[in-house]
């Protein structure tokens, strides 16, 4: 996705008055997620050691930032990509139990993100996990979770409108379920990103299942996947209708995660099995770990669609181009 500048975009709130409202969306949706989910907020890291393999690889591809410390001169430290690995283990170390979770405010570089007016290289977002049993590894757990989430959403809208009317952007009044691969029979022309944007126009907000295994017709995934983390059969992305940029805005990516056997499964069909080594892939092979259900809602981008922003940038300090600076202000998108 390349910049766009909306005509005639009109931003209603000033830079003051988006940090009060995103303030006040961030206090008020955790509070409100932690309730309806069973979750205890807890702290969590900004970088792990490389070795544990903790670390999430993301699409294979991005470099994580990477440093070293003085007093341990034979690690190398990674700064996290997400929590997605992390999260599990710290399940178990803490003790949850069956149905209770945690969330934690997760930051992130992303240094290979292409900036446009949805990716910067700074990622924030609520990272959560919930303990399940194994026999509720299925596709309606799933689905409960994403109306869960989807709810919660909702009345977020209902609480910026009381108090910016004005700005608020109204949503659909309930999520749409379609697997990627009926997705892909229904627009077999058009690229994963159109087909997102095709779908999501139509409905308003939609949860695309089963995302990582190939596609039937196009031979790839419909989007990218690391094969350690979720399980692609019990997995998706959940999106709204943006009207300030008319398209699809991921907000959450989330599933129930590997097993002792699809970890491996997976592994294999992506030729990452050297990954089986580290201890993290060796206690779900060995059933240490619980099973489990999780995923990350961004927070800048959950302000950015509560308040029908042009630019994640408008919500969040990070660092643009100064070319894109330039455009956005002459636009009324004001980077922070």
């Amino acid at each position: 996705m390349q910049l766009v500048l909306p005509k005639d975009y009109d931003p209603v709130l000033d830079v003051r008055q988006t940090q009060e409202a995103i303030k006040y969306i961030r206090d008020t949706f955790q509070k409100e997620f932690g309730r309806e989910m069973h979750l205890s907020r807890i702290s969590a890291p900004l970088f792990v050691p490389k070795s544990t393999g903790l670390n999430d690889n993301l699409n294979g591809v991005e470099r994580p930032v990477s440093f070293d410390i003085a007093e341990m001169p034979n690690e190398t430290i990674e700064v996290v990509q997400s929590l997605a690995k992390w999260k599990r283990f710290a399940l178990k170390k803490y003790n949850f139990e069956v149905h209770d979770g945690l969330y934690t405010n997760m930051n992130a570089i992303r240094r290979d993100e292409e900036l446009d007016n949805l990716h910067s290289v700074y990622v924030d977002q609520w990272d959560w996990e919930k303990v399940i049993t194994k026999e509720e590894r299925t596709e309606e757990m799933l689905e409960e979770t994403v109306r869960t989430i989807f709810k919660v959403i909702k009345h977020m809208e209902h609480e910026i409108w009381y108090k910016y009317p004005h700005a608020v952007c109204h949503l659909a009044n309930d999520v749409f379920f379609i697997d990627s691969q009926k997705l892909e029979d229904m627009y077999p022309d058009l690229s994963p990103k159109e087909r997102e944007d095709a779908i999501t126009k139509e409905k308003k907000c939609v949860f695309i299942k089963r995302i990582g295994h190939a596609l039937k017709r196009s031979g790839q995934p419909h989007d990218g996947r690391a094969p350690d983390y979720d399980d692609w059969n019990l997995n998706g992305d959940l999106f709204f209708w943006l009207p300030s940029l008319e398209r699809a805005l991921e907000i959450s990516s989330m599933g129930i995660r590997v097993d002792e056997n699809s970890i491996v499964e997976q592994c294999r069909i992506r030729n990452a099995e050297e990954r089986l080594k580290y201890p993290y892939h060796q206690m779900i092979q060995n059933c240490e770990l619980p099973y489990t259900i999780g995923g990350g809602i961004g927070q800048s981008r959950l302000c950015m669609l509560l308040l029908n922003k042009a630019h994640v940038g408008e919500v969040q300090a990070s660092i643009w181009p100064q070319d894109m600076v330039d455009k956005c202000e002459a636009h009324k998108i004001h980077l922070l």
